[in-house]
């Protein structure tokens, strides 16, 4: 059996990694950015979980089809949290990548290199045009480093350490951060299920 997805995202990195995830399943993707007339989605939930529900909700009552959903975002210890869910904000609306960086070691300049740890999280959210199917959520820690480092990857990528690997996420190929990443890890659960929801949706 094939399922349709709507990926509730036109973020170009995004869709490639959750493409590259279910590559070798019977799910065809499709994302917003693909859609004639695509819904515009808020983001006005407390935490990931929320904002990705309230994504896929509203992109599979737009389409009348199966929606997934990722919200995701960097948290650091030392500043409580944050960036969290204003992630792709914490520079204020528009900000690059660049303003994203320069913000978050501007705001840790002076705290020392063992208590910058922090972790991305990824939630993700399936839902039918009736409501939510199933949420998953993963992990991956990490430390922020002093600069940026390595020209691969999104985000906060540059200057996430993965310290098994003793790189950042930029500095990691594309199947190696796929191998770890919060992103894989959330997506890895949601595989263990998609047999039932295969069953229950599929066509």
């Amino acid at each position: 059996m094939t399922m349709r997805l709507i990926l509730a995202t036109e973020n170009a990195h995004k869709v490639r990694e959750i493409r590259e995830l279910l590559s070798d399943l019977t799910v065809e993707v499709a994302h917003l950015g693909e859609l004639d007339d695509p819904p515009q989605l808020a983001e006005t939930g407390a935490t990931f979980a929320e904002n990705a529900r309230e994504k896929a909700l509203a992109c599979a009552r737009a389409t009348g089809e199966l929606s997934l959903a990722d919200d995701s975002g960097l948290m650091v210890d030392a500043l409580g949290g944050a960036p969290g869910v204003r992630s792709a904000r914490y520079a204020g609306e528009g900000g690059t990548q660049q303003d994203l960086i320069a913000k978050l070691l501007a705001e840790l300049a002076g705290v020392p290199e063992a208590e910058k740890t922090a972790r991305f999280v990824c939630a993700l959210s399936l839902c039918a045009p009736e409501g939510e199917i199933g949420r998953w959520e993963g992990h991956v820690e990490g430390l922020i480093t002093r600069a940026p480092r390595g020209e691969g990857g999104f985000g906060y990528d540059p200057v996430f350490l993965y310290p098994p690997a003793g790189a950042t996420f930029a500095q990691m190929r594309p199947d190696e951060k796929n191998a770890v990443s919060h992103r894989a890890r959330a997506l890895a659960q949601f595989r263990n299920d998609l047999p039932a929801i295969l069953r229950a949706y599929g066509s």
